[in-house]
């Protein structure tokens, strides 16, 4: 049976991003993180396989099980395929034993039910290297494709590639155990499932390659994950409850980023009115809640600034003075150039365009960030409100050439009309 109003291809594209990882590591549990290239190929070719049979047979009902079960009979198949390639003749009963067994039966006595935060644990084993485990958990868990992997950590595609194979490797020649570790070493690898559910909220909330600027179902899951991370005794930490209350305060927001025909909203041009107060009210509550372990990470800092935002009633309210305070912590802490950028704007607010001009230019790191749009956007933006209506020009023009998305060239054209030039 088909979904109405649905194309095949749509619903493939959803499953390839969202489910498909899911289902990676559904496999994983039972066939072991040895065999995670395994079901990286299976969920691939079973998608692949979607694409196909939806387009000419129409969506099933349960996108989600017909996907599974292809899947999972991929797998078996290579199973067996190895199995008479090693003639062995007790291992293909061994693997499909195990395959078979209850979820319930063998993960009832783990940390986490959810095989998908499992999994990231995993990732963060730390015989893995660190610059490897955030690109094995944005790739296998979150689907994120190695472009934008690289825009996540501005290094190249090459790069991550190479992480991602030596990570594989890695894990085969360990054959690490599908499991959560032990509550006493949690902490140890909370920060980095903390920062790839981070990465993985901030793809969904500006997506960084495809024709929408926001993508709910990332926010949702990642909010979903973390929910689960601070739910449990042995993970709600102060910097986890910090980063949910982040995420939840910035979802607030997300059907106020763009009108109704799909145009880019800034900040002070949306319907606060519109603005999910429940949310807004258990993002507070959270940070709340984080500030009482004593400990400040820089996940308390956002959060605080995405407060300010939304406890103000109007935008002309919003106070300045104390985001760029907050600027100024997490940039001593982080000391990054997107944290300068950022921070530069809270300038500009609090003692005018020339004043953020300045803070741009002084930003050591600025060849990294010449490469993105918005640091082009935002220097415009000073230029056209300072009268330098050339030079403003030629910044919206070069963020005009940068952008990916649709939307956000949309925007940048309306910038460039604003001061009577043309794309």
């Amino acid at each position: 049976m088909s979904r109405q109003g649905t194309s095949a291809g749509e619903v493939a594209a959803h499953f390839f991003r969202h489910e498909g990882a899911k289902v990676v590591a559904t496999l994983t549990a039972r066939l072991g993180t040895h065999r995670l290239q395994l079901a990286e190929d299976v969920v691939q070719e079973a998608l692949l396989r979607a694409l196909q049979t939806w387009s000419y047979r129409g969506v099933p009902e349960n996108p989600a099980a017909w996907l599974t079960q292809v899947a999972k009979n991929l797998a078996l198949n290579a199973l067996q395929r190895e199995q008479l390639w090693n003639e062995k003749q007790d291992g293909i009963a061994a693997e499909q034993a195990r395959w078979l067994a209850s979820p319930a039966q063998d993960m009832k006595h783990e940390t986490f039910a959810d095989d998908t935060l499992r999994m990231m644990f995993v990732c963060f084993h730390p015989e893995l290297a660190a610059e490897a485990q955030t690109a094995l958990a944005l790739r296998t868990l979150c689907g994120f494709s190695p472009a934008e992997i690289a825009a996540a950590f501005l290094t190249s595609e090459a790069a991550v590639a190479k992480r991602l194979v030596r990570a594989r490797q890695r894990i085969r020649e360990l054959a690490l155990p599908f499991a959560v570790p032990e509550p006493a070493e949690l902490s140890a690898r909370l920060g980095g499932v903390l920062h790839t559910l981070y990465l993985l909220f901030n793809e969904g909330y500006k997506a960084s390659t495809g024709d929408r600027l926001v993508r709910d179902d990332l926010c949702h899951e990642a909010i979903r994950l973390l929910t689960l991370v601070t739910e449990h005794p042995s993970t709600q930490e102060p910097r986890a409850l910090a980063l949910l209350s982040l995420l939840l305060l910035n979802a607030a927001r997300l059907h106020t980023r763009t009108d109704d025909a799909g145009h880019l909203l800034r900040l002070h041009e949306q319907d606060r009115s519109a603005w999910d107060q429940a949310m807004i009210r258990r993002g507070i509550a959270c940070l709340h809640q984080a500030s009482q372990g004593g400990v400040l990470s820089v996940y308390h800092i956002e959060a605080s600034i995405a407060a300010t935002h939304c406890l103000a009633a109007t935008a002309s309210s919003t106070d300045w003075p104390r985001i760029l305070h907050l600027y100024d912590q997490l940039l001593a802490i982080t000391g990054s150039p997107v944290t300068a950028m950022n921070r530069a704007v809270a300038v500009a607010r609090v003692h005018g365009p020339q004043a953020g001009l300045d803070a741009l230019q002084s930003i050591r790191q600025r060849s990294l960030l010449e490469i993105s749009h918005l640091y082009h956007a935002i220097r415009g933006t000073f230029a056209a409100e300072l009268g330098q209506t050339e030079t403003a020009l030629a910044d919206f023009r070069q963020a005009h050439k940068l952008a990916t998305l649709p939307v956000e060239r949309a925007f940048i054209s309306r910038r460039i009309a604003e001061c009577g030039g043309s794309g």
